[in-house]
């Protein structure tokens, strides 16, 4: 019995003929892939500019980085930032890891940040100027309410870093996710809508956001102009200095960064899978409402996500509702054992092990996350998926149900 993949990457011709092009070239470091890409994926998401980053993780770190470097602030400089609680763990490891402190908020019945809590929370505090930034995160494909958000931090002069890792061309008022904040992150990990493996990218409108990155992922390299971050013909820096000191601002480095660079194969692919980026999200919608007809009738023990065509479903969420005797791990060990591929959904963040430290200090405070976070699963909905098996998917949810009543 064939496994019914969460997700599912099938390399056509275009991809292949674009790595073969690459190993003929003998150049795999950042080259003409990547510079294509970035190109196409800033006018895809509607910004002026995007910068294509080794992973989702690196670019949420990487972006951070360069806010404080904006800003002026130390890397001691301990400021706050505003985030969900329901999310992969990479958003508040990123936080951390660049020197802030994440503040959770309690989420909305489909995943997104509660914006009104947000609002409440800054007027509460004793110092508002503690506060640095808001980073949203649309999980699944939901966009946060942006306006909303955006109004928020205008008011309390806060940056909008938009996690918009699982959302690559969901609309919210007729723009595509990562378009609304300063700055946005996106992942092209295997199982989201553009896949690539392992890669990530940084879309702003800000040219200083844009310069500041290039330099971060490149080890903080004093130069970011074309010559240098393609390694090809000599620096016009070089040309200028009038000095005797042999200085090469490849090999200079005037910030503190990283080795963020990503490479040519994913580049390629990604841009391949991009020109078919309407094709998988209508696929992905169709299939929505059709698990959605399919399953109309399980809707005393299970929510079923909302149907909408702005919404580019990264999969297809279930969540077992209070007091019907359903157990996740037994209803997800059972479609196992049918076949069925399923995730549970990422956990609260402070009820993870990593972060018990923050444990004490939310406990009770983000009761709709944590009810998500232990009663919340997902099933496929890729592009791949024929009818036979969304029939056998949902029959398998179906049966499952009543065999654990």
């Amino acid at each position: 019995m064939e496994k019914i993949l969460v997700g599912d990457l099938k390399l056509g011709p275009e991809e292949k003929s674009a790595v073969n092009e690459i190993m003929d070239s003998n150049r795999v470091s950042e080259g003409k892939f990547v510079r294509l890409f970035e190109k196409e994926w800033a006018e895809y998401v509607g910004t002026k500019y995007a910068i294509a980053i080794s992973s989702g993780t690196s670019a949420l770190l990487a972006g951070l980085l360069a806010l404080r470097h904006k800003k002026g602030l130390k890397l001691d400089e301990k400021k706050k930032i505003i985030t969900t609680p329901l999310t992969y763990i990479a958003t508040s490891n990123a936080i951390i890891h660049s020197d802030f402190e994440p503040v959770f908020v309690d989420v909305n019945d489909d995943f997104t940040l509660n914006a009104g809590q947000i609002e409440i929370i800054l007027e509460e505090a004793n110092d508002p100027g503690d506060f640095f930034a808001l980073l949203p995160v649309h999980l699944l494909g939901n966009i946060c309410d942006m306006k909303k958000i955006s109004s928020i931090a205008k008011k309390f002069g806060l940056f909008v870093f938009e996690d918009s890792a699982q959302a690559h061309g969901s609309v919210q008022d007729g723009k595509r996710a990562g378009s609304f904040g300063e700055l946005s992150e996106f992942s092209f990990y295997i199982a989201h809508n553009i896949q690539a493996g392992e890669m990530g990218a940084i879309n702003t409108n800000d040219q200083e956001i844009f310069r500041l990155i290039k330099k971060i992922k490149a080890n903080g390299r004093l130069c970011d102009c074309e010559i240098c971050t393609r390694s090809k013909g000599q620096c016009p820096k070089i040309l200028a200095n009038k000095s005797e000191d042999d200085i090469d601002p490849r090999f200079t480095h005037d910030m503190i960064g990283l080795n963020f660079k990503t490479m040519e194969f994913p580049a390629a692919i990604a841009s391949c899978q991009l020109k078919k980026a309407d094709w998988i999200m209508k696929k992905r919608q169709e299939n929505v409402k059709y698990l959605n007809g399919e399953l109309e009738d399980m809707q005393q023990y299970l929510k079923l996500p909302e149907f909408s065509r702005d919404i580019s479903y990264l999969a297809y969420p279930l969540i077992i509702k209070e007091k019907n005797g359903v157990s996740r791990k037994e209803l997800r060990m059972k479609l196992e054992a049918k076949g069925i591929e399923s995730r549970p959904l990422f956990g609260s963040i402070p009820e993870q092990p990593c972060f018990g430290f923050l444990k004490k200090k939310y406990e009770g405070k983000l009761p709709k996350a944590r009810f998500l976070g232990r009663n919340g699963f997902y099933v496929g909905c890729h592009q791949y998926l024929e009818k036979e098996q969304l029939d056998r998917m949902a029959s398998a949810i179906k049966e499952t149900i009543k065999e654990t009543k």
